[in-house]
């Protein structure tokens, strides 16, 4: 069980182990939504380097986290920053269906169809 101020880490991807993590409560996903969420992480950190990860806010907002280790000097910084900028714009749709998603089965909101 989490706590009232925890994140919760939806999936993440590694450049340095060449690895890809969906977070075993969110395995009943339907199938397309998993690939296209480790699709984007994987290629993300091929393009960028670093460590990925989409976390969920304790208000149920879903944020991009990355990380890079100190002397990975082939970390693009910059192209991290423009990277997520253009995933956040062309998954939009995807991210706020997640984002419901989590506040209904895991925080126990609502469904509100006037916000779907």
């Amino acid at each position: 069980m989490k706590k009232a101020n925890e994140t919760v880490v939806l999936c993440g991807a590694s450049a340095y182990e060449e690895k890809y993590y969906l977070n075993p409560q969110f395995s009943k996903l339907p199938e397309h939504i998993r690939q296209e969420l480790q699709i984007m992480c994987v290629l993300y950190t091929q393009k960028v380097g670093g460590i990925l990860m989409l976390e969920f806010t304790p208000e149920g907002h879903l944020e991009f986290k990355t990380e890079a280790k100190e002397n990975d000097f082939f970390y693009d910084e910059i192209g991290s920053v423009l990277e997520i900028k253009k995933l956040q714009n062309e998954k939009r749709e995807l991210m706020e269906a997640l984002e419901m998603f989590y506040r209904v089965v895991f925080l126990g909101e609502e469904f509100n169809y006037d916000e779907a």
